[in-house]
């Protein structure tokens, strides 16, 4: 993965409740086109990512499991909300 992510989150440990409510408020925190990284072992924790993240917030910038070090990465990009 080469994209430069302007956040990183780490949950190769875990990913908990609180994990979750970490990366609700950096995508909260986050400004327009600022891309975030999530680190983690657990390939369940992609979905529920996805489950916490509304899909008209962000889009997938990569996603990617490293064999060699056995974890996943996956980086977001937040994309700009468009009032109806």
């Amino acid at each position: 993965m080469e994209n430069k992510a302007d956040h990183i989150l780490d949950f190769r440990e875990t990913i908990t409740a609180f994990g979750l409510l970490e990366l609700k408020q950096v995508m909260r925190e986050m400004g327009t086109n600022e891309v975030l990284e999530i680190i983690t072992r657990d390939p369940t924790s992609r979905s529920d990512v996805f489950k916490m993240i509304p899909a008209s917030s962000c889009e997938l910038v990569e996603a990617e499991f490293d064999k060699e070090a056995g974890f996943f990465r996956i980086q977001l990009k937040k994309i700009l909300r468009h009032s109806a």
